[in-house]
């Protein structure tokens, strides 16, 4: 059972001040997420990685350092949209270390 499932079946026996405390708890959780990116350690090895595919986050930023176009990258990985190259280049911004590190990582790898 995940934890989602284990919270969707306790939240009918929570009281609303309880529900009201979660609901926080969640939209303070929130401020720390990323539009449509998400980061598994079961895929990419946890790296950040746009939703729906296995495609990281460092590797279309790579491919942005190289010279390729947005247009090149989206003819590169037909399931990305103009949206996940947003989502993308926003990650960068907020977590820009971060990125340089996997990078780094995978090019001497």
């Amino acid at each position: 059972m995940t934890s989602l499932d284990e919270i969707e079946r306790l939240l009918p026996d929570l009281t609303p001040g309880e529900r009201a405390l979660l609901l926080q708890h969640v939209a303070q959780h929130l401020g720390e997420a990323s539009p449509g990116i998400d980061s598994d350690p079961a895929i990419c090895g946890g790296e950040p990685r746009i939703i729906r595919t296995r495609i990281p986050v460092w590797l279309l930023e790579q491919g942005r350092r190289l010279g390729l176009s947005e247009a090149a990258l989206l003819e590169s990985y037909p399931s990305l949209r103009a949206a996940d190259l947003a989502n993308a280049w926003a990650y960068v911004a907020s977590h820009l270390e971060d990125i340089e590190r996997q990078i780094a990582e995978n090019e001497a790898a």
